[in-house]
């Protein structure tokens, strides 16, 4: 359960799927005067080199950022994230989902990540220093259940689990519904892989039955960043979807389709 890297991971075409619709959705709550609340349950270490060699183990920020990222408009809010971070850490670095979180969220918005890796979970305390964020060593679902519902009440929880263990396609369905439950107002995006042979169809089933039109799913698909690659695609599920969150769903999935 703890041998997931995600280093050799950043960057890659899930990545750039997951990310855009992460801080469009980011950037809609931030539009408004209110604050807000964002949870995240599997953090990582919050900064990767694209120029370490794991990146240039799987290619798959070649196949994913690299690639896409100059596609997209500039003032896409997920664009103006990877400008900020690389303006302060360098060419080759690239957000995790929290700091996109904390480049595009305001001093009154409350940050709560997990993160259970020993060593992700350090290196996650260390970038996040001097930064108005709650960082726990714990199990991400745990605390979400625990805080929820969260002040303030308006927010976003993102889930994005490894799914190494695979019992989560599972269970997930139901504690998603507790925290629906608990904290009805707040957005729940969940993210997934799209895999040979489909062990997340019996998920979005259970998922779309629970939720009706409060549920979105939106996925892509890709080639293999390498041979062997078993990722064919990026899902993302989104519960109390903001506003226009299909339409910035189109423009992400165009880069994609740009070949």
């Amino acid at each position: 359960m703890l041998s997931y890297q995600h280093a050799y991971h950043a960057g890659g075409p899930a990545d750039v799927h997951k990310h855009a619709l992460l801080a469009w959705a980011l950037a809609r709550l931030a539009a408004r005067e209110k604050p807000a609340t964002y949870i995240e349950t599997h953090a990582g270490r919050g900064l990767y080199d694209l120029g370490g060699p794991e990146a240039a183990t799987t290619g798959e920020a070649a196949a994913g950022v690299l690639r896409l990222l100059p596609r997209l408009r500039p003032g896409h809010p997920y664009a103006q994230a990877v400008a900020l971070v690389r303006d302060r850490h360098g060419a080759g670095a690239y957000p995790g989902s929290p700091l996109i979180a904390a480049s595009l969220l305001r001093p009154a918005d409350r940050l709560h990540l997990a993160e259970l890796h020993p060593a992700e979970h350090r290196a996650l305390v260390a970038l996040m220093a001097g930064r108005r964020a709650d960082i726990r060593h714990t199990d991400g679902l745990a605390m979400a259940r625990a805080l929820a519902p969260p002040l303030p009440r308006r927010g976003l929880l993102l889930v994005d689990p490894s799914w190494e263990v695979k019992a989560d396609y599972a269970r997930l369905p139901a504690l998603i519904a507790d925290l629906h439950r608990r904290w009805p107002v707040g957005v729940i995006l969940l993210w997934y892989p799209l895999l040979a042979g489909a062990p997340q169809a019996p998920m979005l089933a259970a998922l779309a039955a629970r939720f009706g039109d409060r549920g979105l799913g939106h996925e892509v698909r890709f080639p293999p960043a390498r041979p062997g690659h078993g990722l064919e695609g990026s899902g993302l599920f989104a519960i109390n979807p903001p506003w226009g969150f299909a339409a910035a769903a189109a423009e992400v999935a165009a880069l994609f389709r740009a070949g």
